[in-house]
């Protein structure tokens, strides 16, 4: 059971902050029930959720920083490839597909994909597609915003925090292969 205080991921809304485990008194609450109150950090409003949600609602604990960390490192590891559906409803249900795991090598896999689609697209003077920023909005809001909560950083720190640290190793690392010549 998360105590309040406690920074958890709930389901799609991403990062909230659990402010009380109690029975609410709230209409439609079924008061024999231990209930989640959840404040999202990315947006107004409250959440109530029971303890007992048996998987309905995907919810659990904000990775560590240190999880975060090496998540950031692995990027510059990870193939991306541009995904093209076969229909608009395909592609859309590849994407919410990633989206629904709550993973964030997943998001952030999706994410590379669709930066890759998005320089294509450019190349050809094209923009994204709809479907594509949508999804990419989503899985940049859920990541970014766990990222932030890992880190103790704002969550429109993040994305340059991101680049700092990829351009830290790639440094590193040609640093360390010029060593070895």
């Amino acid at each position: 059971m998360f105590q309040p205080g406690e920074l958890v991921v709930y389901g799609s809304t991403g990062v909230c902050r659990v402010e009380e485990v109690a029975q609410p008194d709230v209409t439609g609450a079924d008061r024999k029930r231990l209930y989640y109150r959840l404040k999202p950090l990315q947006q107004d409003g409250v959440i109530y959720t029971p303890v007992e949600n048996n998987g309905k609602v995907p919810i659990r604990p904000v990775i560590t920083e240190t999880e975060a960390e090496k998540l950031i490192d692995l990027i510059p590891n990870i193939r991306a490839e541009a995904y093209h559906g076969t229909t608009l409803q395909a592609l859309a249900q590849h994407y919410q597909n990633a989206v629904r795991t709550h993973d964030c090598r997943d998001l952030l896999e999706l994410l590379r994909s669709i930066y890759v689609k998005r320089q294509q697209a450019e190349a050809q003077n094209r923009r994204l597609g709809m479907v594509d920023e949508r999804f990419m909005k989503q899985a940049e809001r859920l990541l970014y915003g766990e990222l932030s909560a890992a880190l103790g950083i704002p969550e429109e720190e993040v994305e340059p925090y991101i680049a700092q640290r990829i351009e830290r190793g790639r440094k590193a690392g040609s640093a360390g292969k010029k060593a070895c010549e």
